[in-house]
Order: structure tokens, then sequence, then C-alpha cells
């Protein structure tokens, strides 16, 4: 099933200077692979909004649809090298909802940093927030308007219980990461981005986690967690749960505090003096400088998918492209991994996979329910 029209406008909405008439939106739910896909006829630009990621995207990329999918892009690493793959074979334009990316206080956070205005970065904090904990929940019967069997995928069938679906599915292993994947797949994204990181993982993983009492009615992401990533080049991205969330850049000649609130710190007081016009970012080559400034959720995701439309035409690579946020979707995994674990992992980014270690590698994937086994 494809809802159309109810989404439909939304996006035209956001269109930011493109005549709505190119546009044709489709939203992908759970039952897309029974759908009867729309294939373009001519070479106007067609996409998919895809909320189901993996199977979503592949099936939409190889329809010949353009894809905006959300975030996380993926459960496992493994789909996300199917999905660059696709993306590679088939040359669409794919942007991920990873909208920091377009938010202005985020923005200049990163070509500070990378400009060298901060000097050499020394340390990079991220607060993300607290898992929720909770259960044992009741086993009930599904709402007559839920296909249990569907909503659960290619995940194992279990009973219904309601805290799996809607906001709290994130809390559940099968379904998500809980918060590392959550605002990991937004503000490790950005930290990534602003150590000159965005297209390679860190080569060590070290963590530390508190799991509740094992139960298949409780949610079961860790309830306590700390995250340690080691990069090649020996700089360093720690992530904890409490805290303001947001991050912090330290570096040597001043620091800097981003969120999506604000964005503060001395080198941000210095602009008034020694101002930092976006014509000077370097960061990302296809900025559409006719659109305004935008900063926080709603507004900057109107840029974001803005940017979207833009590559629609241009045929160029988005803001929040496919590579760098299977990147960042890695680095999310991988924590959770280790976490799983209970010990530290090395990772070697240029095969995506671990030194020595099968038991880690065999995570790297997961194995389907019958009847749901997909590949790209």
């Amino acid at each position: 099933m494809i809802h159309r029209e109810s989404r439909r406008q939304f996006l035209k909405s956001t269109a930011v200077g493109l005549s709505a008439s190119v546009l044709t939106p489709y939203i992908f739910t759970a039952h897309a692979a029974d759908a009867d896909l729309p294939r373009s006829k001519n070479d106007r630009p067609r996409f998919a909004a895809v909320g189901m990621r993996y199977q979503g995207s592949v099936i939409a990329r190889k329809a010949a649809l353009y894809v905006y999918c959300e975030k996380p892009l993926t459960l496992t690493v493994d789909e996300g090298k199917q999905i660059a793959k696709v993306v590679k074979e088939t040359k669409r334009v794919v942007q991920v909802g990873s909208w920091q990316r377009s938010d202005s206080r985020f923005r200049l956070a990163v070509e500070l940093a990378r400009s060298g205005r901060l000097g050499k970065i020394q340390k990079l904090s991220v607060a993300l927030n607290l898992n929720k904990t909770g259960g044992p929940f009741p086993i009930t019967e599904p709402p007559k308007s839920l296909n249990w069997d569907r909503w659960l995928g290619p995940a194992p069938l279990v009973p219904y219980i309601a805290e799996r679906t809607h906001n709290t599915f994130r809390w559940w292993y099968e379904y998500a990461g809980g918060q590392v994947t959550d605002w990991g797949a937004h503000h490790i994204d950005i930290a990534q981005w602003i150590l000159g990181h965005e297209n390679t993982s860190p080569v060590k993983i070290e963590t530390k986690g508190e799991f509740a009492a094992a139960s298949d009615r409780s949610f079961n992401v860790p309830k306590s967690y700390f995250l340690r990533y080691i990069y090649h080049d020996g700089t360093v991205i720690e992530v904890i749960e409490e805290g303001r969330a947001g991050i912090m850049i330290e570096g040597d000649r001043g620091r800097i505090f981003v969120n999506r609130g604000t964005v503060s710190g001395a080198p941000i007081e210095q602009l008034a003096k020694t101002p930092f016009p976006r014509e000077q970012f370097k960061l990302y080559a296809r900025d559409n400088l006719t659109r305004p400034e935008r900063a926080g959720k709603l507004d900057a995701i109107i840029n974001h998918m803005g940017n979207f439309y833009d590559c629609l035409q241009s045929r160029e690579l988005p803001i929040s492209d496919i590579h760098t946020q299977h990147r960042t979707a890695t680095t999310c995994h991988l924590a959770n991994i280790s976490l799983r674990l209970g010990r530290t992992l090395q990772w070697d980014p240029q095969a995506e996979k671990f030194v020595d270690d099968a038991e880690a590698d065999s995570m790297l994937s997961r194995t389907p329910r019958k009847g749901y086994e997909f590949s790209a």
C-alpha cells in the first residue's frame, strides 16, 4: 500500500523554487513490496519518501525512482552496503533525512571547525539522551487496523505488545537501536563531518553499558551507555547519555557548542569582527545560496528537501548522500554491537568488517523471518 495524497501536499509545499508539476511523490509503507510501483515514462523526476528504509529504498531505486529516506538509514551494516551498491548501480539521487546538515547552526559549526578557526581539534563530545526503560508490558490483540505480521516484516514473529509500535519501537533492538541510532544518526553524523571522517568509520570502538534483566516483554536497549570512537588518525569522539544534548567541539584556539537551539562560544562571538559568510563555506559544493538560512527542525527540513529537489534537477550528490549516511549508520551500529557483546572491538573501515572477530562479524546482518527474505 502506498499513501499518496495526504503527504504529497506537504512534500510539494517544501519544493522551494520548483514547479509542483514535476513532482510525483509516493510514500512507502510496510506494504510497499506488494505495490504496483509507478515507473516514469520520461525523465521527469519521480521520487519516493521512504519510511521502511532498507527494503523500500531498494525497491524504489530499482523502480527508477529518486528517494528521500528516513534516518537512521539501516538496521544493520550489511543493509547499508547493499543500499550503497544499488545507488551506485542505478545512479539515482538519494537524500537521507539527516536534516541537521541543512540547519544553519550545525553547518556553521562544522565549517568553522574544518576551516581551522578553532585550531587543532583536541576533543569532541556528543551528548544524546537516556534510553527509555519499561516493562514487562501486557500482551494484547493487535488493533483491527494493524496488520501485525506486515508491521514486523523480517523481524521475529512475537505476540503483539502495543509498546513495540509507534514512538516506542525504538527501545527494542529488534527494530532499532535506542538513542545510539536515533539521536546518534543526527549528532554522530555531524561529529564525523566535523572531523573530516564522514566517508569512513572508527577503527576502535570502546563502550560501557548496563542492560535490564532480559525479558521478551520489556524494552531491551541499554538503560545506560558510554561510547568512545577512535579513528585512524587518533581523533576521538566520546558519546554520553546525559547532560545538555548537543556537540561540544574543543580546539586549541577555542570551542563551540551546538545543538538544535543554539550555536555558542567565543569563536561565534568573534564573527562580529571576523565574519564567515556562506560564500566561504567549502564542505558542500552544491549549496543553493538563493535559499535563506534556516535553523530548527521544521525550517531546516524545508532547505533539506529543497536541496533534494535541486539535485533532482542537477543529478548531483545531495548534502546527506547515501555514502556518508551509510558510514554514519555504521558507526552507530558498531557501538550497539560492542555494547551487546560487552567488549572493545577493532574495525576495518575499508573492508567493512571486524578485525579477526567472527562473533562480531555475525552481528553485521540479521537473518530475516521466512517469507520476508530480501536481497539487493
